[in-house]
């Protein structure tokens, strides 16, 4: 039975979010949103992890307007540096460049971004529908599912995950393994027992899913782009066409509507995020219209399609989200952190007992989207004109804004020495092809796996195996790891000859060597504890092992290009661009962090951002210290009105005197 009915809860919400402090909580989150797409390199996930430590002890109903009005508009602002500058914003909107950027080149830039924003508001509009749609015929069915189905429907996510990430399923699965080990860490739910410290205080908690997921989703991405070096836009005008643009969504309104379905449909299945639904958009407006051959000349429709499903998929992804507790991408694994944060259980007691909960995200989504796609077009001039920033210049504020976001997960150093080992690590993911959105699933589901297996075996034993929605559900994951083992998926162009393409294999082989070094550790402390602490971490390094042998065979025995030796370093590079390794700027990054742990965070960072833009932009010495200056006082006033207290360095432990901020 439902606490309050479907209408009353819909309503409710509605009075709720037209208050004006959820409307300024929702317009916070539009305009953090709207920046995180613009800059590339960040994009919702980690806008998401940015706020997430903030939000703690925020009225439920104000938290989530802010974080859905966040994750919503990011894949509508992304289309700026998409179409402007041929880079994408995020990685939902890869698609996009391939007609986006064309049109722009041609002058029909405005047009190209009219298009694309009433695309994207129409997909979020859709999006949320569908998903009002989708909790109440869902909600009979979840007074059916036990621990047993519940145990069963996060190990389908988990496999479905592993299969429908990454060019290669085994590299899926064993990113999946990898979050479920590191998931492991700390002490255990069951027992509270330590698993793996490595002897330090910090690592008594597990490992805090914000320091997680900028990891995973930021400082990779920044990385990539500064050894990229994509440089300044070309005054790249927006011409004229806004108006023909909308015209170009009229005319084209049911590939629209088709897009935007198969964006919730995708969406809705764990690991896919935002990763591959524009491609599949695309594709399918190639397969069913006409005239193909114009499609990467600078065809609107090239635009619409990709624009109209990656807004959508945000309502689908929310479905597993809320209804299981099952993250649908990167984002959403984000998204349920910060739903525990603010004390929201996912599952039957939200969408019965809380159900106007869920039409404040449900409202909260429409309204953003209209508001995004809005405000894209009324400052479309002014906000362009950020993309023409090198991103050189850009990229150091960047990092010290992940690196004190992190900071704000426990205060503690080891956050921020967490982030850089654990930046390392999904460095190299991307650079080799590792799906970090399945590692990132893997990590907020490991405790769910954990919990449901022993519920399970306690309340039913192995008689669970009986019941028929587990038997429906053995038998589609049973599918879906038949699927995963014949899923091939088309492996980017990579140039044979170059200066910068003659790279061995054995850099993957350094990669795997830790990675297997990392599982066997952590089985052998599997040994030490009681079976009720021991039992998780040997089955998820057991799952792990399972697909790391087999990777290391293929590997052994492939001899020529192939998935398992997919390395991003090798593609092709502009002639007017020097080739810099991941390893080059993360060795800046570490420079950043052992100036800040000499002198303090607030002091390193304003050190590291003066030499960074000077020796790689070029820029004089009285604007950089100009910039490092802006970034204190910025720092400082974050500090002021929050009651924070930043990072302090040796000298400044050492010393022990009352030194004037920033210095003490």
């Amino acid at each position: 039975m439902l606490a309050i009915s479907v209408e009353e809860a819909a309503l409710k919400a509605l009075s709720t979010v037209f208050t004006w402090d959820h409307l300024l909580a929702l317009w916070g989150g539009v305009l953090l949103g709207l920046t995180m797409g613009i800059l590339p390199g960040l994009g919702g996930t980690a806008g998401l992890a940015i706020i997430l430590p903030f939000l703690f002890g925020t009225e439920p109903s104000l938290a989530l307007a802010m974080m859905i009005g966040l994750q919503s508009v990011t894949t509508t602002s992304d289309t700026f540096p998409s179409v402007l500058m041929g880079i994408p914003g995020t990685a939902g909107s890869q698609a996009t460049v391939v007609d986006g950027f064309p049109m722009s080149k041609k002058g029909e830039g405005a047009r190209a971004l009219s298009a694309a924003f009433i695309s994207s508001m129409f997909g979020g509009l859709f999006g949320a529908a569908v998903l009002s749609f989708a909790i109440f015929f869902a909600i009979p069915i979840l007074h059916t599912i036990g621990f047993g189905e519940q145990m069963m429907l996060i190990l389908l996510a988990l496999t479905m995950v592993g299969m429908l990430t990454g060019l290669n399923p085994i590299k899926g699965f064993a990113s999946c393994g990898l979050g479920l080990m590191i998931g492991a860490l700390g002490a255990s739910p069951m027992t509270g027992e330590v698993r793996l410290s490595f002897d330090t205080v910090y690592l008594i908690e597990p490992v805090p899913l914000v320091v997680i997921g900028l990891a995973m989703f930021a400082t990779p991405e920044i990385v990539d782009l500064l050894r990229r070096q994509w440089a300044i836009s070309k005054s790249q005008k927006l011409g004229s066409g806004w108006t023909q643009g909308f015209w170009d969504w009229c005319d084209n309104w049911w590939l629209s509507l088709r897009c935007a379905f198969i964006g919730c449909l995708v969406g809705a299945l764990p690991g896919l995020g935002g990763t591959v639904i524009d491609w599949i958009a695309y594709s399918h407006a190639i397969q069913t219209t006409e005239n193909k051959e114009s499609y990467g000349t600078g065809d609107v429709r090239g635009v619409i399609a990709p624009e109209s499903a990656n807004n959508a998929k945000e309502g689908g992804a929310l479905i597993p989200t809320i209804l299981f507790g099952i993250p649908g991408s990167g984002g959403m694994a984000i998204l349920l952190g910060g739903f525990i944060l603010i004390g929201i259980e996912p599952g039957i007691e939200l969408v019965t007992d809380q159900l106007d909960l869920v039409y404040v995200m449900i409202w909260s989504i429409a309204i953003a989207n209209v508001v995004g796609a809005g405000l894209c077009t009324l400052l479309a001039g002014q906000l362009a004109k950020i993309t023409l920033i090198r991103y050189v210049l850009v990229a150091p504020f960047m990092f010290g804004i992940v690196f004190f976001a992190a900071f704000q997960a426990t205060r503690d150093w080891g956050d921020l020495v967490g982030l850089f080992i654990l930046s390392s690590l999904g460095v190299y993911m991307k650079r080799f092809g590792w799906p970090r959105p399945a590692m990132l699933i893997g990590f907020v589901l490991a405790e769910k796996v954990e919990e449901s297996v022993y519920h399970a075996i306690k309340t039913y034993g192995l008689s669970f195996f009986e019941r028929p929605v587990v038997i429906l559900l053995l038998v589609f994951t049973i599918g879906s790891v038949i699927a995963a083992a014949k899923f091939k998926q088309p492996l980017p162009e990579m140039p044979e000859d170059g200066p910068h393409t003659h790279i061995r294999p054995w850099p993957q082989w350094v990669f795997l060597g830790a990675v297997f070094g990392f599982t066997m550790l952590l089985l052998h402390d599997a040994t030490q504890h009681n079976w009720l602490t021991d039992i998780y971490p040997q089955v998820a390094c057991g799952v792990t092992l399972f697909f790391l042998i087999p990777l290391a065979l293929q590997m052994y025995f492939t001899k020529r290009p192939h998935s398992v030796f997919y390395d991003s370093e090798r593609e092709e590079f502009s002639e007017h661009v020097t080739y810099r390794t991941s390893e080059h700027y993360m060795a800046w990054l570490l420079l950043m962090l052992l100036v800040s742990a000499l002198v303090g965070f607030v002091i390193g960072i304003a050190a590291y951002t003066y030499i960074f833009i000077r020796v790689k932009g070029g820029v004089r010495h009285f604007y950089c210290a100009l910039n490092s200056f802006g970034f204190v006082c910025l720092l400082g006033t974050i500090q002021h009105f929050m009651t924070l207290e930043y990072p302090r360095g040796v000298l400044q432990w050492y010393f022990k005197v009352n030194l004037p901020w920033p210095f003490q």
